[in-house]
Parts: C-alpha cells; sequence; structure tokens
C-alpha cells in the first residue's frame, strides 16, 4: 500500500488542540498521549495539517541529504522544474534561476510542462474510447489517492495515464539516456511520495521552501544571479504551462481534442472535490464528463509549500501571462508510452457493532440518543465518528469536551460538598455563581431555608445574604488584593478569606467557624506553631550576636597579643 511517510509530527512541539483533526478531511491523524500523530497509510499528502498547525508541529520531511548523495552518484542531474515556480519567483528572471539552480550542481534544467503536453496529447484518444460517463484526471497525486483510498469505487474512472511529473521524467530519460538524475522541484509535498512509487523515473522530490533554504544554506541569492544564456532543457513548454491553474490542464486538452461532444469540467480543493464524489452517481450522461482535479484551491500555484496560499487571481495571471501559446508546437499525439493504471486502495478498518459503540459512548458519558451533541468539539463529525475512533485506538476519551467540562463539575462538586469551610463564588455584580452547603449553614438564618430549593444559590444577590460584601467588592476593584480577616456573625466569629479567580470578573471566598471545635483545634495549633517559629528565630539571632560578640572579642584580645614582640618575652622569661 502507498504510503506518506514525508510528513511527521515534531511531538514536543504538539499541543492538545486537535485543529488538524478538525480539518483534516480524511481523519487521517490519531491521538496518542495527548499529541496528534499522522497516520501513513490514510493520509493523502495534501499538507493542509503542516498549514493549519498553530505551533507549527505538523512538518515535511527535508530530502536535501538524500539530493547531495545523489549529486554524488550520478554524473548528470536535472531539475524537473513544475510550472508554478512563475509565481513562486515572480521577481527573479528564468534565466537567473535556472543559473542559481546550476550553481546548486544541477546539468540541467527542464520544464515539467512539458510532461503536462505529453498528458494533454494522450488524453483525446482515451476520451474517444471513453463513450459515456465522468473521467477523471490523474494529474494530481493528492486527488488521486483520495478517490483510491476513499472512493476506491471510482478507480476505474481514473485517466490511465502517467502524472505530467511522472511523464517528464519518461521523457528525460528518453533524450538524455537512463543513466541520468532527475529531481522533480514544486509546491507539492505529495509529488515526493509520487516519486517514492516510481523511482525508476524520478529519483526524488523536494519542494520549493527546501529549495530556498537550501540556497540560502549555500549563501545563493537568484536575483543577484547573472544568468546569461541559460535556458529551459530540451526546450520550453508552451500550453502545459497552464497546468498549475485549475481549468489549465482543461484548456491544454482542448487544444489537441477533436472530439467536440465532451464535457469539460474542473474542481480544485479536497472539500470540493469530495462533493464531486457523492454526485457522480446522480450524473447520467450520454457522453464523456472529463473532470479535472486539483487538490488544493486554486489549483498548484497555492500547493502547501509555496511561499504563500494567498493572491490566487494574481498568481493565476502570472501563470497565464507567461504561458506561450503556440498551437504550431502543440504535438498531435503523445511522444511517449505514457500509459498507467490506478487501482483502488483497501484500507484496514473494522466494523463495529452497536454494543460495542454504546460501550465507547458511555466512557465519555453518554448514555442516551440525547446526549450524543455531535458537536464536532473532539474533531469528529459525529459522536459516534469518534466512538469507532475510540475502538481503534485512534482516540482518547479526554477529546470529549463535554465530557471533560462535566467530569470536571462533577470533581468541583465533590470538592465543594465535602469541605469543612464555606465556599462561594461570585462575579463582578456579586451574584452568586456557585456555593456550598456549608457556607449557607455558616452564615444560617433564611439562608438555610433559600438553599434547601437552590442548594448552589445559583444568582442570588451577596449583597442581600451577607454582611461582609464589601470585601468582595474590594477584590473586584484590585485583583492583587487579597482579604483574610477574621468577623463575628450573630454569635458566631468567622475567618474570612477573598481572593481573586479572573480578574475584576470572578471572586471566590473561603468561611470558616472558627467557634467549631475542629477550627478552634486548629488555631490553636497554628497559633502554637506560630510562637514556636517566632522562639525559634529568637534564639537563633541571640546566637547569632552571641557568636558575632565572641568572634569581636577573640579578634581584640589576639590584636593586643600580637601588639607585645616574641622577643621581648623570650629575654623576661629568660633573666625570671
Amino acid at each position: 500500500m502507498k504510503t506518506n511517510s514525508h510528513l511527521y509530527t515534531e511531538t514536543a512541539e504538539c499541543q492538545d488542540c486537535y485543529k488538524c483533526l478538525r480539518q483534516c478531511t480524511v481523519k487521517a491523524i490519531r491521538i496518542k498521549n495527548g499529541h496528534a500523530e499522522i497516520i501513513p497509510e490514510r493520509c493523502i499528502g495534501c499538507g493542509h495539517c503542516v498549514e493549519i498547525c498553530p505551533v507549527g508541529a505538523k512538518r515535511v520531511r527535508s530530502a536535501i541529504g538524500r539530493l547531495r548523495l545523489l549529486f554524488s552518484m550520478k554524473k548528470r542531474v536535472i531539475a524537473s522544474l513544475a510550472p508554478s515556480y512563475i509565481s513562486e519567483f515572480p521577481d527573479v528572471p528564468k534565466a537567473k534561476l535556472i543559473a542559481a539552480l546550476k550553481k546548486l550542481g544541477f546539468y540541467g534544467v527542464s520544464e515539467t510542462a512539458l510532461g503536462a503536453e505529453e498528458v494533454s496529447a494522450a488524453v483525446p484518444d482515451l476520451l474517444e474510447d471513453h463513450k459515456h460517463g465522468v473521467l477523471f484526471s490523474s494529474a494530481c497525486p493528492t486527488a488521486v489517492d483520495y478517490i483510491r483510498k476513499y472512493h476506491p469505487e471510482y478507480a476505474d474512472r481514473i485517466c490511465g495515464l502517467l502524472s505530467p511529473m511522472l511523464a517528464h521524467g519518461k521523457l528525460l530519460k528518453r533524450e538524455y539516456g537512463e543513466d541520468i538524475g532527475i529531481v522533480f522541484i514544486g509546491p507539492c509535498i505529495a509529488k515526493k511520495n509520487e516519486a517514492d512509487t516510481m523511482p525508476e523515473l524520478i529519483d526524488t522530490a523536494i519542494t520549493f521552501e527546501e529549495l530556498r533554504k537550501w540556497l540560502d544554506d549555500e549563501k545563493i541569492n537568484p536575483s543577484e544571479m547573472q544568468g546569461g544564456d541559460d535556458d529551459f532543457i530540451p526546450h520550453r513548454a508552451h500550453a502545459g504551462a497552464m497546468y498549475p491553474v485549475d481549468g489549465g490542464m482543461i484548456a491544454g486538452i482542448k487544444a489537441n481534442c477533436l472530439v467536440n461532444d465532451i464535457d469539460f469540467m474542473a474542481f480544485s480543493g479536497i472539500k470540493n472535490i469530495r462533493s464531486v464524489m457523492d454526485e457522480i452517481e446522480s450524473i447520467e450522461a450520454d457522453r464523456p464528463v472529463f473532470v479535472e482535479l486539483l487538490s488544493c484551491e486554486g489549483g498548484c500555484v497555492n500547493g502547501p509549500c509555496s511561499a504563500s496560499r494567498t493572491a490566487t487571481i494574481a498568481k493565476r495571471r502570472k501563470v497565464l501571462a507567461n504561458t506561450d501559446f503556440d498551437s504550431s508546437d502543440i504535438p498531435g499525439k503523445a511522444a511517449i508510452d505514457i500509459s498507467s493504471n490506478y487501482d483502488a486502495i483497501t484500507l484496514e478498518g473494522k466494523e463495529y457493532s452497536e454494543e460495542e459503540l454504546l460501550d465507547a459512548l458511555r466512557t465519555v458519558g453518554k448514555y442516551t440518543k440525547a446526549d450524543e451533541l455531535n458537536c464536532g468539539g473532539c474533531g469528529y463529525d459525529s459522536c459516534r465518528e469518534f466512538a469507532k475512533a475510540l475502538l481503534a485506538g485512534s482516540a482518547e476519551p479526554s477529546m470529549c469536551t463535554g465530557y471533560m467540562r462535566k467530569l470536571a463539575m462533577k470533581k468541583a462538586n465533590a470538592l465543594l460538598s465535602t469541605m469543612p469551610s464555606g465556599v462561594v463564588i461570585v462575579d463582578r455584580q456579586l451574584r452568586i455563581v456557585e456555593s456550598n452547603r456549608r457556607f449557607s449553614e455558616i452564615i444560617g438564618g433564611d439562608l438555610l431555608l433559600v438553599s434547601e430549593t437552590k442548594p448552589n444559590l445559583e444568582g442570588a444577590n451577596l449583597k442581600k445574604i451577607t454582611p461582609f460584601y464589601r470585601y468582595f467588592e474590594k477584590v473586584l476593584e484590585n485583583e492583587n488584593d487579597r482579604v483574610a480577616i477574621d468577623l463575628k456573625i450573630g454569635k458566631k466569629a468567622i475567618n474570612l478569606s477573598v481572593f481573586s479567580i479572573e480578574p475584576n470578573r470572578l471572586v471566590g471566598g473561603i468561611v470558616q467557624d472558627i467557634t467549631a471545635p475542629v477550627i478552634q483545634k486548629e488555631r490553636i495549633v497554628s497559633k502554637a506553631r506560630d510562637v514556636i517559629q517566632k522562639n525559634l528565630e529568637t534564639v537563633q539571632k541571640i546566637a547569632y550576636l552571641l557568636g558575632e560578640n565572641a568572634a569581636d572579642s577573640e579578634v581584640i584580645l589576639n590584636s593586643i597579643i600580637d601588639s607585645f614582640p616574641t622577643d621581648t618575652v623570650g629575654e623576661d622569661e629568660k633573666n625570671a
């Protein structure tokens, strides 16, 4: 099975945001220990996870080391440059870009668009044989993998032709010999995987990002190169240069196609392609329908490893303006055999029974149909899909935001209900957000009756039920303040601690009845510890002062002794 090992997660950087899972169209992400991992066999290489990861934890494996090794093994290595180069390096003349690539070590630079022209020349014959129904393009490896893996029933509707990159590799091998090395350079991650499947045609693929870094490492600035007469080999492309924009492939085919009774249409973006797949069965065509599919919205000019995925109109205009469309140079027939086949790919998966699904749902607190909110917070479209992922080991219960919120509330409620102290939380209007039973018991009076019908006193105004609300107002006004004070309420003595939870928004208070025997005991023990600590500090200070005084005395006595010469003392002792 084709897998995509060129995408990976830097787990040390990955946070538990699940954004990649939410936005992955095919859910080729598993969560382990709170970190997102790519499932290679399910991945289609669109690179969207790399683009949207907020911390840059999704990475593309670099092939520069592999490329350097290729240079040491091959006498001639040719760069197959994707036609979207014109929008990637808009301010660099082609001669200077070619010169920069040659300085890196390439023997020459050729346009991948030449392979695209071979594809355009081969499609009309396929369409003549395809009497009716839908036929999908095979130019985009991501779109092809999406159909093969997630709509395998339509794999036989993919054009039986090599992609432009692979067709170009075959063309270059025929032109320059089988012993050359060929490296594709473009904005696409999926091309890396495609190159791995046919190493006899393409040795490796690098992205524009990798090329820029490589140029920087070698201190090569394409804009500063001389360029001169450097040009593409074996010659420049024409209509194939339109392939990186949606509809560009169709334009190239129409230039070759003599069959007029064909419906042509183009769709870009995986979500749009998915919609197309859902509609195929409803299409009743009595003639061929050719559908050009590109996984990146707007076309390859917005590839995942392009410098920018915006300004599609400007990029499109740049590509079309650069296309030297000369119908006389368009081959009537393909110059080489680029036929291929695309088999369906069966993804391993298990069907789960209703009881298994219900058991999985119960682990996240969903016991009835009403509990299945299908909020999408976990990244899956429905609670049932999430349950399947749990059973497959691709998800964790903590991903369910509703479950985690309820769990947190249960823990908080259990803690509040068992605390010997009264607890109350109020908002900026001093309305009670949460409180426990013990708070009502300590305050007493009518509050106990109210708590019978409304245990947590939610919505009650603190001003109306307690005499100490001003301390809460003080902390609300200044979140740095923290109140700790003893007060009297009727015959009770209480200790009140007020603290900020959310600055100027939420304030919490802990109330203790210090007349209660248990609290009295705790306070006595606490006071005794305070006295002991203060006595220890006093003793330490006395010891320090005594030690300092003894040291000073020693210094003075030694200075007196040293003032008498030792020789004189010795003479006196002799006379004595």
